[in-house]
């Protein structure tokens, strides 16, 4: 197994235990991502791993919002892993908005901070543990700090957020995508 697919695997399933964890009154909370309520940030983690994996030609379906959105991560979540344990759909090249890179580089990079974060949001919205692994949380920042003020927009982040002295790696990590920890 690559790096990129244990590490997906690590993201994934904390993912997936906090998701599993959401009572049915927690569905309409607010999350750290203003317009989001629950509901919609896993439908946002569901239709984002369903596009990730579309990228190799596979039709990419809408989530059901009003469905078992549980399930739905469940099943995104098996594609991806189903591709990434194949070497040649693995290293298949892909266009999107970090321009042409192999799948596996895709799901690397985009997939697994896009759903780590969001972990951690979904963790802070329904009261559960908020730790995320760390060796995911060092790659999200190594991601992501090149591209700083560009991911600074409607949509996207929020500013930074000044960290304390001394904060941990996730807490700057977090304080770095404009979330208050």
């Amino acid at each position: 197994m690559s790096e990129v697919a244990e590490r997906y695997a690590t993201i994934a399933r904390g993912f997936a235990a906090r998701a599993s964890g959401v009572t049915e009154d927690q569905w309409a909370n607010r999350t750290p991502c203003p317009e989001w309520t629950v509901r919609d940030l896993v439908g946002h983690v569901v239709n984002t791993t369903r596009r990730v994996h579309g990228n190799l030609g596979e039709p990419v379906e809408d989530p059901d919002l009003d469905g078992d959105l549980v399930a739905q991560f469940a099943e995104a979540r098996r594609a991806i892993e189903s591709a990434l344990a194949d070497p040649g759909r693995a290293a298949q090249v892909v266009s999107g908005m970090f321009g042409e890179q192999s799948f596996e580089s895709l799901v690397g990079r985009l997939l697994c901070s896009d759903t780590l974060l969001h972990t951690w949001d979904l963790a802070r919205a329904t009261g559960q543990d908020e730790r995320l692994d760390p060796v995911a949380v060092e790659r999200c920042a190594e991601f992501l700090a090149p591209m700083d003020e560009a991911i600074r927009r409607p949509g996207g982040f929020a500013p930074k957020v000044a960290p304390v002295q001394g904060a941990d790696d996730q807490t700057l990590l977090l304080n770095f995508c404009g979330r208050h920890p």
